[in-house]
């Protein structure tokens, strides 16, 4: 592995703040997202209604016989340029984050859940309390 440069086919941000427009490019893995690049094989602008995706599939088809391997959003997007299913590994890659997701937000919402329980406890033994030292000043008051 010593030597060997790790290509990756993906998306560098460009554009204005809040406003992304992406370029596809290949790069070697090591540098970062938006720095040197080896080539730009395409574009892709999310803001359009539906987005506008201008890519150069013999050239990336190249890169990937080459080896490079394209980015998970990358791969989406060749996907559906061809008109072609997403990869098997990338479709259960996509899918256990997808669970991975679902299962951390039911875990923060019984955790948020609980929180509140545990609030209301508190303030109802509070107030409880209160009435009670309420309750014996106006005894003492009365004598």
């Amino acid at each position: 592995m010593e030597g060997e440069v790790l290509v990756v086919i993906r998306l560098a941000r460009h554009g204005a703040h809040k406003a992304p427009f992406y370029r596809i490019v290949v790069a070697d893995q090591r540098k970062k997202r938006d720095g040197r690049i080896i080539e730009q094989v395409g574009t892709y602008d999310p803001a359009g209604d539906p987005s506008i995706i201008d890519l150069d599939v013999a050239k990336v088809d190249e890169w990937i016989a080459k080896g490079a391997q394209p980015s998970d959003r990358v791969a989406k997007i060749i996907a559906s340029v061809k008109n072609e299913p997403l990869p098997e590994k990338l479709a259960q890659r996509i899918a256990n984050k997808t669970e991975a997701n679902r299962i951390a937000a039911e875990e923060a919402a019984k955790k948020a859940a609980e929180e509140a329980a545990r609030k209301a406890a508190e303030e109802a033994a509070a107030a409880a309390e209160a009435e009670a030292e309420e309750g014996e000043s106006e005894e003492a008051g009365e004598e």
